[in-house]
């Protein structure tokens, strides 16, 4: 039976040019690397090494041999690299790009969790809502909601993307809650991205799309606004269900009309397609989908408790 330790022993002759130069690397005898290397010849049949005084060289039946023997040997190095790395602690920095929002209501909580739980560990977290470059501004993973059209990157989805209709308990306590999309009409609501004349906004419902004209005190053209706003209590707004579902859970924010909802996409990770996604990384991102997957299953569980069913 052929003894991968053997192979490795051929493959470092080759590259060394010399019995004498691959066993003083192997830290081995000459004469057992000579011994290895015959034994390996008997096992597979055919003479793999031409031995002269002054020079060693691989047969064409060696070097094939070697060209296909070293890529599985390369390929067993990194596999046993990745496992090392896997079972070492988190450490290093890392460089984590969000959209402002989605940090705000999510990802805060998520990367104190981590700090807390790794200590050689520290996040440098860039908060955008442009698109940024990922090589260019040294970015290991950002996280990214909606649909996803740049092809160069790898991405994990983590889950659904959706926006929900949210308002504190002091708002709907002082104003009621609505009933279906109509009642929208005679309510606050916190226009994100538009103007404040002329917004409507279009929902999946059980009675397929509906579309309905909204108006109110505040329009912004940026989510963390509009969901501080709704905190504060100054009306009903449209946020992604991911970076909502904290405050939801807690409390903080109720859902309105938890039948409805606004498609737009999934929430993703993604990183160069180009660099390899470290142990570090890794860890991160498994903890981040955790946490999400958990806080959208305790606000869902929160519509369940809060809300009562539209009679």
């Amino acid at each position: 039976m052929l003894d991968l330790n053997d192979i490795a022993i051929f493959a470092r002759v080759v590259e060394a040019g010399s019995f004498t130069g691959a066993a003083r690397q192997l830290g081995l005898p000459k004469t057992s690397v000579s011994r290895r290397i015959a034994g390996l010849e008997r096992e597979v049949g055919v003479r793999l090494l031409h031995r002269t005084t002054r020079s060693l060289r691989p047969t064409d039946a060696g070097r094939v041999y070697y060209e296909q023997s070293s890529v599985a040997l390369r390929s067993i190095e990194e596999a046993n690299q990745q496992l090392a790395a896997a079972r070492a602690e988190p450490s290093g920095t890392i460089r984590i790009s969000a959209p402002v929002g989605f940090a705000e209501f999510f990802l805060a909580e998520a990367v104190f969790a981590f700090l807390a739980s790794y200590a050689s560990t520290r996040v440098e977290l860039l908060l955008t809502d442009d698109k940024l470059n990922l090589v260019e501004a040294g970015i290991d993973v950002a996280f990214r909601t909606g649909a996803l059209t740049d092809s160069t990157l790898v991405a994990r989805k983590l889950g659904p993307s959706h926006k929900v209709l949210c308002a504190s308990p002091a708002y709907l306590a002082e104003r009621g809650m609505p009933e279906r999309p109509t009642d929208l009409s005679d309510h606050d609501c916190i226009i994100a991205g538009q103007q404040l004349a002329g917004a409507q906004w279009v929902l999946e419902g059980p009675n397929g799309t509906e579309t309905v004209a909204v108006s109110g005190r505040i329009s912004a053209n940026t989510m963390e606004i509009a969901g501080r706003g709704a905190l504060e209590g100054f009306g009903i707004a449209q946020l992604p269900a991911s970076a909502a579902a904290p405050a939801i859970a807690d409390g903080r924010l109720r859902r309105v009309l938890p039948d409805y909802a606004t498609a737009v996409g999934g929430v993703y990770a993604v990183y160069p397609s180009s660099r390899h996604l470290s142990p570090t990384v890794r860890t991160f991102v498994d903890l981040a989908a955790e946490r999400l997957s958990r806080a959208q299953v305790e606000a869902n569980c929160a519509v369940d408790k809060l809300v009562p069913a539209a009679e």
